[in-house]
């Protein structure tokens, strides 16, 4: 442990929470750590006892053992354990309802909208409202809650915001959400954790989190770049390799739809659109 504190990889990870989604976890996480001792510390502490009672050496104490039933020895190996599962039970259930990543932080007003779609090997955030496109670069406000969906243009892949929230699946042709905020400004780690070829362990990117004033200061600069997101880079993108951070605008409206659609996304909706017609 004292090793591990000199690594910087702890800095980037839940355990450094910068938003209440992380936070929530981490505390989640020494409850349950705490709990989980009285199981580790007996253990612990009972073996190198009983190796030492019973040892070779120790002619005086030969183990014997006479067997048969006893109710304080079966009471002491089920007792515990069930009643640390009841207790779990009641700390995880809501738990898992208020850390579900597809559940809105309501107290904090609206959501920003942003669509993630995960490439070989980059990721591309798509603004709707403001149509525009940044390549593996997120830049968010800090205190106002985020809303993420995800989705695939080539394999599973995962998403991790180590600080801010927890870990969810991006497949091709499907939705899926991420809920999150940030309390803090900085620069934050992003990351695909789903291994998706040689390039995967690349595959990172910056959360840069700024107050809201300088988040629509970014946005009017990232509105007059005139780089759109068309067919031709859209094609230069989903091409397998590493890519620098770029910002492109504009970008079309119903773009990420598309690109679920294109990958087997509501095929049956719209077969069933054509018989209809």
């Amino acid at each position: 442990m004292l090793l591990l504190t000199a690594c910087g990889a702890l800095d980037h990870g839940f355990l450094n929470a910068q938003g209440p989604v992380a936070s929530q976890e981490r505390h989640l996480f020494y409850i349950v750590c705490g709990i989980l001792l009285f199981v580790a510390v007996p253990v612990l502490i009972l073996v190198p006892v009983f190796a030492y009672h019973y040892r070779q050496s120790n002619t005086h104490d030969a183990y014997r053992p006479k067997w048969g039933f006893s109710w304080p020895l079966e009471g002491l190996i089920w007792l515990p354990p069930i009643g640390i599962v009841v207790l779990l039970a009641f700390i995880l259930w809501p738990a898992t309802q208020r850390d579900d990543p597809y559940t809105r932080l309501a107290e904090r007003g609206g959501p920003s909208p942003i669509q993630a779609i995960a490439l070989d090997w980059k990721w591309v955030f798509i603004y709707p409202d403001q149509r525009i496109a940044t390549v593996n670069q997120l830049a968010v406000p800090i205190g106002m809650p985020i809303q993420v969906q995800l989705t695939s243009g080539t394999v599973m892949q995962s998403l991790l915001l180590p600080q801010l929230a927890g870990q969810i699946y991006a497949m091709a042709g499907m939705r899926t959400k991420l809920n999150f905020a940030v309390d803090r400004p900085g620069r934050y780690m992003g990351e695909n954790v789903q291994f998706n070829g040689t390039k995967f362990a690349h595959q990172r990117f910056a959360i840069v989190a700024m107050p809201p004033d300088a988040f629509r200061s970014w946005l009017a600069n990232a509105t007059k770049v005139r780089r759109p997101l068309d067919a031709a880079a859209w094609a230069a993108l989903s091409q397998r390799g590493i890519a620098s951070p770029a910002i492109y605008s504009p970008v079309a409206k119903g773009f990420f739809d598309r690109v679920v659609a294109a990958n087997g996304g509501h095929a049956q909706a719209g077969a069933l659109s054509a018989k209809a017609r």
